[in-house]
């Protein structure tokens, strides 16, 4: 929303007493769990406001303290919904419900990016859809600060299901972050995020919370781990917020959790391995299949283990080498001594298979190994992320194509012998119509006029209705009956006033009057045997004929003149000696003309045909 630059600044004014009071109104009628007393501080006296656009043309509205921060802001033309910046959040981090998500993703959603599904650690309970919501950064055992607020893409059920099924798609999308450009044009601008602590528990309305105070405080925070357990910040004694955690991890846990990853190893990415795969250094192994197998939760601890703590040091092996040779003991897998005094592994377990060939015979599997309960692991939900990170990057890289491109829009406007069935169909005669617009409103209008030929379903009985056939018909055009439907529809289009409306983010849109024409870019033979590449009509596409020479000259190495069109002073001619047909078609598309604007022909080759 705030990624670029704001535009279209109005002059700031300050905020009349009366508006001041009603802005403040309507922040506690909006957030009812703020006290009266409150009001001051979330929307104090002195305060200015400035109309903008942001860089996609949206209008709004910021609200300014008097040390010049803004504080709220709307989006949207003549909106009532007041969204709190980062500033007030930090006055209040309890003011909306919160989804928190690991560091890594923060600079994504500093970037501009929306918060993804997987990327959701915590969120605040009873969350849905569509609400204004806070994303803080995730610290263990402490709720972090927000640093963004946006609107939610999804409901506490669906973020629910996200562990049990790979549910993709966005989380939030973000409306202002911190160190955005709103931020920017605040005087605090230079702050850091706060340090993590506990907030103050309240009842919140936002959040879906219900009941009195006394019971929000029991549970403010809902914690879905990878197990899809939850674990909750309770008040003690001395009224201050505890979180139910389980006991930290001790030696023989992370021994366990060791061996399960090995033995989920041997069940997957070991079971397919060959024997010729075989010897692999300890080092190698441990790292390529024992870490990545380790599991992300434990069925009776509520929140997600710490990757950091299960690692050979912590266990009671106390080095790989030990913890490798105690499974080569029990048979799990097969070790020989190697230079320097380390081992390697020379042979893997078995797991039952079933086999189609009755004179093969198999290794007898180990049991430890055939037991083993499949568990998730840290390289699935690796994967999970990167897949997730992925599919950001993509869906980035699409928008901002999108946004570079110049969107191009046809219009038709009821003109001559057509106004008489815009008339009849009940529609203003001076609106623009789209295409699909078109279609809708003769589809509607055969439909109502019962005009459908009986015997053949794709003709239309333009002859019944007068409005239609004088709409469809010349003058000297007698005898007209039916005609199919796409040709009516191809008829009252041609007839009609063409428009066209150019947008591109930066210019303000362009809309006229008239047919827009592709871009032409054509080979010819010029001087003899000499080719050359002519490029005509881009005017309207918002580029220079002087630009589009430098440009060129540049990119094919070849020399380019600009020349008006013969009969047209209005118009140039770019021409770039050579066959440069692809060269300057990438070029056009680069700057975001359409591909379906752009019209290439080789004259050459039609001259050597002939």
């Amino acid at each position: 929303m705030f990624k670029k630059p704001l535009s279209d600044l109005k002059t700031i004014a300050p905020l009349r007493t009366s508006d001041r009071r009603k802005l403040k109104q309507r922040v506690l009628e909006t957030y009812s769990h703020v006290k009266p007393e409150e009001g001051d501080v979330l929307v104090p006296e002195g305060l200015h406001h400035q109309k903008f656009a942001t860089y996609a043309d949206e209008p709004g509205v910021a609200y300014f303290s008097v040390e010049g921060d803004p504080l709220w802001f709307t989006i949207g033309k003549n909106s009532v919904a007041l969204i709190p910046t980062v500033y007030t959040l930090w006055k209040r981090p309890d003011l909306l419900p919160f989804l928190s998500t690991p560091a890594p993703v923060v600079p994504k959603l500093v970037g501009g990016a929306d918060l993804m599904i997987p990327g959701v650690v915590q969120h605040s309970p009873g969350l849905q859809a569509d609400q204004l919501v806070a994303i803080t950064q995730y610290h263990r055992e402490k709720l972090g600060y927000p640093i963004a607020v946006g609107r939610s893409a999804v409901d506490e059920q669906k973020l629910a299901k996200a562990e049990e099924s790979d549910v993709k798609g966005k989380a939030v999308y973000v409306l202002h972050t911190w160190k955005d450009a709103l931020w920017e044009m605040g005087a605090s601008k230079g702050q850091d995020v706060p340090e993590p602590s506990f907030v103050e528990p309240t009842a919140n309305a936002q959040n879906g919370a219900h009941g009195n105070a006394e019971e929000n405080m029991e549970a403010v925070v809902q914690q879905p781990t990878t197990n899809g357990a939850s674990a909750q910040h309770q008040t003690g004694e001395d009224g201050t917020a505890a979180e139910a955690s389980s006991p930290p991890l001790n030696a023989e846990d992370v021994s366990q959790f060791l061996r399960d990853a090995l033995l989920q190893a041997l069940q997957t990415s070991l079971a397919s391995l060959p024997a010729s795969a075989f010897p692999i250094t300890a080092s190698t192994f441990w790292t390529t299949y024992v870490l990545p197998a380790r599991p992300v939760h434990a069925p009776d601890r509520k929140e997600p283990l710490d990757m950091g703590s299960i690692d050979a040091k912590h266990s009671t092996y106390k080095s790989v080498k030990a913890f490798l040779k105690a499974c080569a003991k029990d048979g799990l897998i097969k070790l020989k001594d190697a230079k320097g005094g380390d081992v390697v592994v020379t042979g893997k377990a078995a797991v039952r298979q079933i086999s189609c060939d009755p004179i093969q015979k198999a290794d007898d599997p180990h049991s430890d190994v055939n037991d083993h309960r499949q568990h998730r692991t840290v390289k699935e939900v690796e994967l999970r992320q990167q897949k997730a990170e992925d599919r950001e990057r993509r869906e980035r890289e699409a928008e901002e194509k999108r946004r570079g491109e110049i969107q191009v829009t046809e219009f038709w406007k009821p003109f001559g012998t057509t106004l008489n069935f815009f008339v009849a169909a009940d529609k203003e005669t001076s609106e623009l119509f789209t295409l699909p617009d078109l279609k809708t409103i003769l589809n509607s209008y055969i439909s109502a006029k019962s005009l459908v030929n009986a015997q053949e379903q794709a003709f239309i009985n333009v002859g019944q209705d007068s409005a239609l056939l004088a709409a469809v018909t010349s003058k000297n055009e007698l005898g007209v009956e039916f005609l199919k439907r796409d040709e009516v529809l191809t008829r009252l289009k041609d007839r009609m006033q063409g428009w066209y409306e150019l947008r591109v983010e930066g210019r303000d849109v362009l809309r006229k009057k008239g047919q827009l024409k592709p871009i032409q870019v054509i080979v010819k033979i010029r001087q003899g045997r000499k080719a050359c590449t002519l490029v005509t009509g881009f005017e309207p596409y918002f580029l220079s004929a002087e630009d589009l020479a430098e440009e060129l000259r540049r990119v094919c190495a070849s020399s380019t003149s600009v020349n008006p069109v013969q009969g047209k002073a209005s118009e140039s001619e770019v021409m770039v000696q050579g066959k440069q047909m692809k060269a300057v078609t990438d070029m056009l598309l680069n700057k975001g003309v359409p591909k379906k604007w752009i019209e290439c022909a080789d004259m050459t080759a039609e001259k050597k045909k002939k």
